[in-house]
């Protein structure tokens, strides 16, 4: 087997040789780098600045404010007529403030701007089911059914 750095990343395979003997050598790499990775994680999970971090308000006000989007996604199963416009515009302007607190605040709270920002997206696609459900397509096809049905008060 003929292997160059050159060629593993470029992804171009010398002539006449299988994919499946270019893979190995290729995946091995990857492996050592996950290793890599996941030992340079573990060292720096041992320091004092850590123990800081997972012990102040920017990690536990990020921690805390994650159940308004995991709610908001696991409510995407439930019906929309239980979603409320209202609240669901607010929340969406409330994470776009909050992202941009997050981002400005010195250090920067990147762990709450991604909460903030996996809020609006989830809230997003709250507001469009209930956009779609009281004014779409779902609308009119319950007006037409609640017009079809014959008046049988006399």
């Amino acid at each position: 087997m003929h292997f160059t750095a050159v060629t593993k990343r470029t992804g171009a395979r010398p002539w006449g040789e299988a994919e499946s003997e270019w893979a190995v050598p290729y995946s091995l790499e990857i492996v050592a780098l996950m290793a890599a990775l996941l030992k340079r994680a573990s060292d720096y999970m041992k320091t004092k600045e850590f123990r800081d971090y997972i012990t102040s308000t920017h990690f536990w006000g990020p921690m805390a404010n994650w159940g308004l989007p995991l709610a908001a996604f696991r409510d995407m199963k439930a019906s929309p007529d239980i979603i409320s416009g209202r609240m669901t515009t607010a929340l969406i302007f409330y994470s776009m403030a909050f992202m941009r607190f997050a981002y400005r605040v010195q250090p920067r709270n990147l762990l709450l701007m991604a909460c903030h920002g996996a809020n609006v997206v989830a809230q997003s696609i709250q507001a469009g089911r209930f956009l779609t459900y009281h004014y779409g397509d779902s609308a009119v096809n319950k007006v037409k059914s609640t017009s079809d049905t014959p008046d049988t008060t006399d």
